[in-house]
């Protein structure tokens, strides 16, 4: 069984997960707001090198020297960085971040190579399969799926996520069967699926969708084994004095999540 533990810096909160508890690590909440991802760094690894991207919910993955010249001070606006919504570490003390609110951030890291990801996986993300796509990237660089771990940080839950009809088949056909076929039959293979990432919603042409259990059940169909996958146990949504929420809210902030390389 997978533990999260909260750990403070400076009297502020942030999450770890013993699924990476081999590398340096934090799900960081919005007491950190304003901290760009080079001072979070410091708080996880002073030596590490920080690397971010501008998210633009796709399924673009990149690498540090993909990004450019190492930006440790964040000193380019956010909308100079490349876009893309994943980043793959290539050697070690390197620092990858996303951001979200609502959004999925997934942190993967390799027990044989070290090297880590960070990913934003938001609904379209998913639909897209950017953690698969992740993962793939990854294996490129010689991983083997045995040796990933993947936690799924804190997100808008299922049983509070409320999306149409066509979103979540969108989203839930990428774990079942579909050749193209109607929305309701997607739909109902979906609540067919152990654990369905599908709940029932009482508005009319609406159904609450978990993003996160879609990506475990993406990750699944790869071949990775549930015990290297971990998700959290906190909703952004349902938890105000800990996270942002852009459903809640309506506000553009987001908590930072990074992870660094051995």
């Amino acid at each position: 069984m997978h533990t999260w533990e909260w750990h403070t810096w400076n009297d502020l909160p942030y999450l770890t997960c013993s699924l990476l508890q081999d590398w340096s690590h934090g799900f960081f909440t919005q007491q950190f707001w304003s901290r760009p991802p080079a001072l979070l760094t410091q708080i996880l690894q002073p030596s590490a090198r920080s690397y971010r991207v501008r998210q633009v919910h796709g399924n673009r993955v990149l690498v540090p020297s993909e990004v450019g010249m190492d930006h440790g001070e964040d000193a380019r606006p956010a909308e100079d960085h490349p876009a893309a919504d994943g980043l793959i570490t290539e050697r070690a003390a390197q620092a990858v971040w996303v951001c979200s609110a609502d959004c999925t951030p997934a942190l993967i890291g390799d027990v044989a190579t070290g090297q880590v990801a960070a990913v934003h996986a938001g609904w379209r993300g998913t639909a897209m399969k950017i953690v698969p796509a992740a993962i793939a990237r990854l294996q490129s660089q010689g991983s083997q799926l045995q040796n990933l771990r993947v936690a799924l940080g804190p997100a808008i839950a299922g049983e509070v996520y409320q999306v149409s009809e066509q979103v979540a088949a969108q989203v839930g056909s990428t774990i079942v069967a579909t050749d193209e076929i109607a929305v309701n039959e997607t739909l109902e293979r979906l609540r067919q699926v152990p654990d369905s990432p599908l709940l029932d919603d009482p508005e009319p042409g609406r159904v609450r969708l978990d993003v996160r259990r879609v990506n475990a059940l993406q990750l699944e169909q790869l071949g990775m084994k549930p015990e290297q996958i971990a998700i959290a146990p906190f909703c952004t949504y349902q938890n105000p004095d800990r996270f942002f929420s852009y459903r809640r809210s309506r506000q553009k902030k987001a908590q930072w999540s990074g992870i660094v390389s051995k």
